[in-house]
């Protein structure tokens, strides 16, 4: 079995595979002492194993929600591993994990205690996007919000503002897609062209944050 990301190997027969008997926390200074009584699954055998943990202390997180950012601190155990991409519960909500600061560079993956700043996304706000809209040679270019869930699909056909186009590209946080869908919250930006029909699947005008002049 595995306990801890320790693995528990039975003395007498080597198997992992054990129950748990009892299982007794001891609290120390500066760690958590489990001691555990197992019962082999393979022979029977009957055996003590102790496993050490730190306890959780606070680490600095830095939470951005679109252009604001907020300073704070959330508790973690330092033998921990945290990579970028995980889901964290702040006081501020669930956050998503964007980069790990050390005191070398900012890296994709550390044990915690080497970490000096949690850099994160608020997974609590709504998502933000660019539409651009195509229009031969030059490009109407607009921030939108809308729940974090909300679909994009290519070819849908949106209306924004003054215009009616077709989506042919999302990118997203990963890749460029001219098929599928996407949800909002990984959309980094919808390309769409002008259709010269009025009728349309969503009209994202009054999600409209920001509009950029034409380009």
């Amino acid at each position: 079995m595995m306990c801890g990301g320790e693995k528990m190997a039975c003395p007498v027969c080597g198997s992992d595979d054990a129950i748990v008997l009892k299982n007794k926390l001891i609290n120390a200074k500066s760690k958590d002492i489990r001691e555990l009584l197992l019962k082999c699954g393979e022979c029977g055998s009957v055996y003590k194993e102790r496993l050490t943990q730190e306890k959780p202390r606070p680490f600095r997180l830095i939470i951005s929600e679109h252009e604001a950012t907020h300073k704070t601190q959330i508790d973690l155990f330092p033998d921990e591993t945290l990579r970028v991409g995980d889901y964290l519960m702040s006081e501020l909500g669930k956050v998503k994990v964007t980069a790990l600061e050390t005191e070398e560079r900012r890296v994709d993956k550390a044990t915690v205690r080497d970490v000096i700043t949690i850099w994160a996304s608020s997974e609590e706000i709504p998502a933000r996007f660019g539409v651009s809209i195509d229009l031969h040679g030059k490009v109407a270019s607009y921030k939108v919000e809308t729940d974090r869930d909300y679909k994009i699909a290519v070819d849908d056909i949106l209306k924004i503002d003054k215009y009616v186009a077709r989506v042919h590209v999302i990118k997203t946080e990963e890749r460029k897609t001219t098929k599928g869908y996407a949800k909002a919250r990984v959309i980094k930006r919808v390309y769409a062209k002008p259709v010269k029909f009025n009728h349309y699947d969503y009209d994202l005008t009054k999600n409209i944050v920001a509009f950029k002049p034409l380009e």
